[in-house]
């Protein structure tokens, strides 16, 4: 019997071996690795900077890792000087930038400070307009805020008792010119100066026993003043204008002391408590004499810089010719790093001179060594100046 050929049915499949699916999950698992790896290698590309020319995709081509870098705050440095005055209209110096010019070399540095005596205003109205005896009024044009920064200075101070001699008008005219030379403020009520020093900030705070200014008699809020500072600045400089006037009042007495019937403060005390609500250094002048240097908790308190420029204002002669440019060094957490003291001597018409004798280094150290004992600064020959030996 022939066997007949039987087509198959028109819906009948022809199933595939078991070898045919093995080599069917092989070629989709293939597939889909290449297609990870092509994924992958276009998101190298993009993050990498591209890969070569025409598209393709560099097989040096690596990931690059993100490094971070904090930046480390530097020493600061700060340079000050004592009761500074250019003259008193209508006496004034012919020109106002030659009375500073034998100093400015001495005056190099980011931070510069003073303590202005008086006012820079045209303002006629003063405190001594009812003719009382013993009364000081003075003023300089506002055109002086541009010869004290041409000079170097970029902070001053007016907590002292000559900031208000032409009352409001005198102190808003200061203030406005003191801004326009780029000159920053410090010692009106609550007011804070905060300077910088290559990243490393430093507030500067003034303070004299006055109501109309930061009061160093009232030092519950004094305290509070200087905690405020050291939120603004790591580094925190305190300037105090107290103590007795004159020729003999260069030693420190630990006690209040009085002028004319004004209780101008016990310095000590008060440097003292500046220093432990936070301040890194104290600086002082107001005696119009120089005075000693003392360490107080390793931070290192100058009592007194002496005038530092007074065109014909005060008496020159003596211990009240003697003054100094003072230069600290701190690190960025307020550790002393170096200091030096410039002597000065002023002429008889109240010009500062670079003194090249010395007299105010020998004088504040024979001072410090008398108030102090063993917290004395030792002040060189040279000006060097040098905390006490550690125990």
């Amino acid at each position: 019997m022939v066997n007949a050929y039987r087509p198959p049915r028109a819906n009948h499949r022809l199933r595939p071996s078991a070898a045919v699916y093995r080599r069917r999950r092989i070629a989709a698992g293939l597939l889909g690795l290449l297609l990870v790896i092509g994924l992958a290698l276009s998101a190298i590309s993009l993050v990498g900077g591209g890969g070569s020319k025409g598209g393709s995709v560099s097989p040096a081509t690596t990931l690059k890792s993100v490094t971070t870098t904090t930046t480390k705050l530097g020493p600061a440095t700060f340079v000050a000087v004592g009761d500074t005055e250019l003259g008193n209209s209508p006496n004034l110096p012919a020109n106002p930038a030659a009375i500073l010019a034998p100093v400015v070399s001495a005056l190099k540095a980011p931070i510069v400070f003073a303590n202005l005596e008086g006012t820079m205003t045209t303002g006629s109205s003063s405190k001594c307009a009812s003719g009382s005896t013993n009364c000081y009024a003075f003023s300089v044009p506002p055109s002086y805020a541009k010869v004290m920064a041409d000079a170097g200075f970029n902070v001053v101070n007016s907590a002292n008792n000559h900031s208000h001699d032409f009352g409001e008008q005198g102190v808003s005219d200061t203030s406005a010119a003191l801004t326009g030379a780029s000159i920053k403020q410090t010692g009106l009520p609550g007011q804070i100066a905060v300077s910088d020093d290559h990243g490393t900030k430093v507030a500067t705070i003034g303070f004299a026993p006055y109501s109309n200014v930061n009061n160093l008699l009232d030092l519950a809020t004094a305290k509070a003043l200087i905690t405020k500072a050291k939120t603004l600045a790591p580094l925190v400089v305190v300037y105090m204008h107290a103590g007795a006037e004159g020729a003999t009042a260069t030693h420190v007495t630990g006690q209040e002391e009085t002028y004319f019937g004004e209780n101008r403060g016990n310095s000590k005390a008060f440097a003292h408590a500046a220093v432990d609500a936070g301040a890194d250094l104290v600086i002082g002048s107001g005696p119009h004499v120089v005075r000693g240097m003392e360490w107080y908790q390793g931070k290192l308190i100058a009592y007194s810089l002496g005038n530092f420029a007074n065109f014909q204002n005060f008496a020159s002669v003596g211990t009240m010719s003697i003054s100094a440019i003072l230069r600290v060094t701190l690190s960025a957490t307020g550790v002393f790093a170096s200091g030096t003291l410039t002597s000065v001597l002023l002429s008889s018409t109240g010009q500062p001179a670079i003194d090249s004798t010395g007299q105010a280094a020998s004088l504040m150290n024979q001072l410090s060594a008398a108030d102090f004992g063993s917290a004395a600064a030792t002040i060189g020959p040279n000006g060097s100046i040098t905390p006490p030996a550690s125990p």
